[in-house]
């Protein structure tokens, strides 16, 4: 297996100096200090946990011979699935948004699990699942927008709409570019179906500070006068620095079910 990347564990994380600790945890707080005094704050802190939440999440994503992560199968059609027997969450996102580069850097501290990321647009063809113990399956899907497979819209509705287990839908969106045209046919599909979701902005290590807090704001407006189903809080994450990762971690594993402790 692989050696886990550096700041892929918390304790790791725990050595570096306050202000990076913290910016590594908790990217979105990181970007407060630069708002405009008298703006409202308390999207950006919705989902906070302790130290102990978070320990407690990264250790359902490490991996040991009495708590396996697998890759399970994949699927294009519903009939295709495993049974629905654990709280699942799904990854939808546009074609090269950095879904599959996540969901690796999810199982860093399990090396052994093979999540293949590719520089072309549109690598997932299929639904893959990952069985993460015997707590919860995390399912990669296919892009959408370009590339995306021809099946796609019939693949992923009859997925949203017939998976009763499915407990949270992590929408990705590009933290450079913003929300695109795709994204909130995306939004839109989540909403007519009264999905739970949240939406997640990758790739933030690429955007300067000024682009990545304009585009912060400018989404949070938009849940917050669009949508239904949206957890108001924004997720922010880098796959290449573990940004929001550990959070991710944590916030996947409150809503499974597996941290019924958490304040949220």
């Amino acid at each position: 297996g692989r050696a886990s990347p550096p700041l892929a564990a918390l304790s790791q994380v725990l050595r570096l100096e306050r202000s990076r600790r913290s910016a590594i945890v908790f990217p979105l707080q990181k970007l407060e200090r630069y708002l405009a005094p008298g703006t409202d704050t308390a999207r950006f802190r919705l989902f906070q946990p302790e130290l102990t939440a978070l320990q407690r999440a990264e250790a359902l994503f490490r991996s040991d011979r009495g708590h396996p992560i697998d890759y399970v199968s994949s699927a294009v059609r519903m009939d295709h699935a495993p049974p629905p027997a654990l709280p699942e969450v799904c990854f939808i996102g546009r074609s090269n948004v950095g879904k599959s580069s996540l969901i690796r850097a999810l199982f860093s501290l399990a090396p052994e699990v093979e999540i293949r990321v590719s520089k072309t647009p549109g690598h997932t063809k299929k639904m893959n699942f990952f069985k993460v113990g015997k707590y919860f399956t995390l399912v990669d899907m296919p892009g959408y927008g370009y590339r995306a497979p021809q099946d796609f819209v019939e693949m992923v509705e009859a997925y949203l709409q017939e998976r009763h287990n499915l407990k949270r839908t992590f929408l990705l969106v590009d933290g450079v570019v913003g929300l695109q045209k795709t994204d909130h046919i995306a939004v839109e599909m989540l909403e007519e179906f009264g999905i739970p979701y949240v939406m997640v902005l990758t790739k933030i290590d690429r955007a300067s500070r000024g682009l990545l807090l304009k585009n912060v704001l400018e989404i949070q407006e938009f849940v917050k006068e669009n949508t239904q189903g949206c957890f108001p809080q924004l997720f922010l994450v880098s796959s290449v620095e573990f940004s929001g990762v550990h959070l991710l971690r944590c916030f996947v594993a409150h809503v499974t079910g597996n941290l019924p402790t958490v304040e949220a």
